[in-house]
């Protein structure tokens, strides 16, 4: 069973900064598309920022330029990030790690986090 476990958010003031974390195995994590997404009440869970196996990033628009996905350069600790800047109070949600298998053996993965919440206050 895959596990991912998501750290980091909690209350922001708008115009910071906050860093979430979200670990699993390092294989996992290397042989994966790892992905961030949020869901805040009352609607749809969305596609934040994503990163491939080959480090590729790509970010939804309401977050482009203000966050960055990345994964710790040692590849053992299994860990990546969203480094949150310039935060809004319509970011404000529940942020939710994935992970999607691409690696052959790894096809069929398809893992969530329990979410860690974000609360931007104006």
């Amino acid at each position: 069973q895959v596990q991912l476990v998501e750290s980091g958010g909690g209350l922001v003031q708008a115009g910071g900064s906050t860093r979430l974390s979200c670990t699993a195995s390092a294989r996992i994590v290397s042989d994966s598309t790892m992905s961030w997404y949020r869901q805040a009440p009352g609607k749809e869970r969305e596609l934040v920022a994503r990163i491939t196996s080959r480090s590729t990033t790509d970010y939804s628009d309401s977050v482009r330029g203000r966050f960055t996905i990345s994964r710790d350069r040692d590849i053992r600790k299994g860990a990546i990030y969203l480094q949150m800047n310039s935060l809004k109070p319509e970011d404000t949600a529940v942020y939710y790690c994935n992970a999607a298998g691409t690696s052959a053996w790894a096809r069929g993965i398809n893992a969530w986090g329990q979410g860690t919440q974000v609360t931007v206050s104006s």
